[in-house]
């Protein structure tokens, strides 16, 4: 939950982009750079008002923390498996890891959990329902995001 005013317009932001990219990604299995990319200045100057106004360092050296990890794990999971993991959804990592960083490593974990766990499901369901064979490429952006939103709002 938002407790800081100052953060309010960083997590305005944030939610517009997330339902503009959830959308791209569910229609066209792109995120796009061009939303993507500038995200990360965007965020970390806005989250940088409530450090400066409010002495919220912590959580703004955190919520950078956040977004570096998230971006590291998702890369190296691309690496590993290239046909798994896009490139899009390594660099939306480390914009929802600023986001949940920001709450604090236990909010980040439990964000990007669930995001793996959502997209889990969605993937099972489709297969299930025969909506997708195991060699459908099944858009990973819009779980990430719904992931990260129930971490935000809910919390560790």
């Amino acid at each position: 939950m938002i407790t800081n005013e100052w953060a309010v317009p960083a997590y305005l932001y944030l939610s517009i982009i997330s339902v503009m990219l959830a959308y791209i990604d569910f229609t066209t299995k792109r995120l796009p750079n061009k939303i993507v990319l500038p995200a990360y200045p965007v965020m970390a100057g806005l989250l940088l008002l409530p450090a400066v106004f409010d002495g919220a360092w912590g959580a703004y050296v955190s919520a950078l923390i956040g977004s570096a990890a998230l971006f590291g794990v998702y890369l190296l999971l691309a690496l590993i498996n290239p046909r798994g993991m896009g490139m899009g959804d390594v660099k939306l990592a480390g914009v929802l890891g600023m986001g949940l960083g920001w709450f604090g490593m236990d909010t980040l974990l439990v964000g990007t959990v669930l995001g793996f766990l959502i997209g889990a499901a969605v993937g099972v369901i489709a297969l299930v329902t025969r909506k997708a064979d195991r060699h459908a490429t099944i858009p990973f952006g819009p779980a990430m995001i719904v992931g990260a939103w129930v971490g935000i709002l809910v919390g560790a």
